[in-house]
């Protein structure tokens, strides 16, 4: 079954002039392609067609394909309860979007009551996953409260029968989306998770959601490793999902495999085009714009990077209410000046974002205009204030304060001691708030990592043994980033550690080779290329 789009010329054809030389084609063949599973039901055998490839969409979270899947299993069996549970769950993201009147709509067009709705499952396990889906949408209360209920009622289920398949995989990504809400448990139930996903894994290595399931669960610069023997297989499991191209990207990120983060992003990004249709969300481009970008700009290839923001701009054109579109325009914006090191001034605006004041400020102090630098670390205190618990705010507030501080403290010919010791004591709040927050998964954030601009700034202040210890935290939580391994390589250098100091160039030459740039020759001349 192919999956054709019924009018989008205008985008396709603007960003038809975009396609990276790289890009993987998008193949009709592909576009069928979800996997295989085996999930019985009592549907008819036309309604089954449609459930078992709702539920191949769902496993990779292809919300829009797997909704229109249920509704075609319903529309050939208006009581086959188990397409309205498929539909209750593809309203949003299960286990970060927000509440939706969808899923709850979706089972009342199958019975105004639960015994109604029950009285259409006709077997015990049906009535489970129905049960399931009732606690995943009824459940009073937000989404955290309806996450756990899910969790809870899939633990039941699976409790009845451990050896299903899909009851597996389900519970699985429910106690994935039950962890969110779950504070200081929520490690402990994604290895939990991870654990049952694996076992799917290793019984079947082309089940969408087993290898989906692994990569969300070890997705952490300590777990990742565990993950990428499925996070490769599903690059190739699922493609008729952009969010299933997108998802390796999780672990490769973590593994520092800037090219395959490239490279996969891409092939999201044109599966989600080719797939989208005006009045639809944007997300799956937005998502795979973002971190594609990121990943070339860990190449250093800045003229993609450009190419990124281009095609993140002619989506938000297409889609000019999107607030995710908006944003990912800016953040691609900000990550290319504090990626590149290619400062530069703006205008100062009290309509700038928090990532853009980052791009503003960082540039600021670099190119030493300390005044336009502490209007911005003046906005953000304000903003700061307005939002006290704002982590995310609070790492921005102190990167550039403490930056600017730092090269305020250096304008005379003896260095200003306490605004160097102000400086230090920001980026050491900095990093320890960022540290308890949850490790880091996906493009950096903040955007100038703490540890590795912290790290920078002991470099600059001649504080080569503390410089080299956080450029290896870093490389530690944010693995193989080109900023990093120059830094320590420059660290060690200055140390006089000849062998880890050539280990950090050889590394670095591995991700940059442009002969062009300062680095790639800087480390070629101490190696003695």
């Amino acid at each position: 079954m192919s999956i054709k789009n019924k009018s989008k010329p205008v985008i396709a054809a603007l960003f038809s002039l975009w396609v990276f030389p790289f890009a993987a084609n998008v193949q009709s063949a592909e576009l069928d392609r979800i996997g295989t599973f085996d999930f019985p039901t009592s549907g008819s055998p036309a309604a089954q067609e449609h459930f078992i490839r709702g539920v191949g969409y769902l496993h990779s979270f292809g919300m829009v394909q797997a909704q229109a899947e249920f509704r075609s299993a319903q529309e050939i069996q208006p009581d086959f309860a188990m397409a309205y549970w498929g539909e209750a769950f593809t309203y949003q993201h299960p286990f970060f979007g927000q509440k939706d009147a969808g899923p709850g709509e979706a089972l009342m067009r199958l019975g105004a009551t639960s015994e109604e709705r029950l009285a259409k499952a006709p077997t015990a396990r049906e009535k489970g996953f129905l049960l399931a889906a009732e606690a995943y949408a009824l459940t009073v209360g937000g989404m955290a409260e309806r996450r756990i209920a899910w969790m809870n009622a899939m633990a039941d289920l699976y409790a009845q029968y451990p050896d299903d398949n899909e009851v597996k995989a389900f519970y699985a990504a429910s106690m994935l989306s039950g962890a969110t809400a779950s504070g200081e448990d929520r490690g402990r139930i994604n290895m939990r998770a991870g654990a049952l996903a694996l076992e799917l894994f290793k019984e079947n290595d082309n089940h969408p959601g087993a290898a989906h399931y692994v990569i969300h669960s070890f997705d952490d610069p300590i777990h990742a490793p565990i993950a990428l023997e499925a996070a490769t297989a599903y690059a190739d499991i699922a493609p008729a999902v952009s969010h299933a191209r997108h998802m390796p990207t999780h672990i490769f990120i973590q593994h520092g495999m800037w090219n395959e983060v490239s490279v996969w992003n891409d092939s999201a990004f044109n599966a989600g085009l080719e797939l989208w249709q005006e009045g639809d969300a944007t997300g799956d481009m937005n998502h795979s714009s973002n971190w594609g970008q990121y990943g070339d700009l860990q190449l250093g290839d800045l003229e993609k990077s450009e190419r990124w923001i281009s095609r993140g701009q002619m989506v938000l054109d297409n889609a000019p209410d999107s607030a995710r579109a908006a944003g990912t325009v800016k953040t691609m914006k900000a990550r290319h000046i504090i990626e590149s090191k290619q400062w530069q001034l703006q205008p100062f605006s009290d309509d700038l974002d928090a990532t853009e004041l980052l791009a503003l400020g960082l540039s600021a102090a670099q190119l030493g205009d300390l005044a336009a630098a502490n209007q911005v670390v003046a906005k953000l205190g304000t903003m700061l204030a307005a939002s006290p618990d704002n982590g995310q705010l609070k790492l921005v507030h102190h990167e550039v304060a403490a930056l600017t501080l730092h090269k305020e403290s250096m304008q005379q010919a003896m260095v200003d001691v306490a605004k160097r010791q102000q400086a230090i004591e920001l980026m050491q709040e900095a990093m320890k708030l960022r540290e308890s927050q949850r490790a880091p998964n996906g493009a950096a954030t903040p955007l100038k990592p703490v540890h590795e601009l912290a790290a920078e700034m002991m470099l600059e202040m001649g504080m080569h043994d503390e410089a080299a210890e956080l450029f290896g935290t870093s490389l530690l939580r944010l693995k193989n980033r080109p900023w990093s391994l120059l830094g320590a390589a420059r660290s060690h250098k200055n140390l006089g550690e000849q062998a880890k100091a050539s280990m950090m160039y050889e590394s670095l030459l591995a991700v940059w080779s442009d002969d062009s740039h300062p680095a790639v020759q800087e480390a070629k001349q101490y190696l003695g290329y």
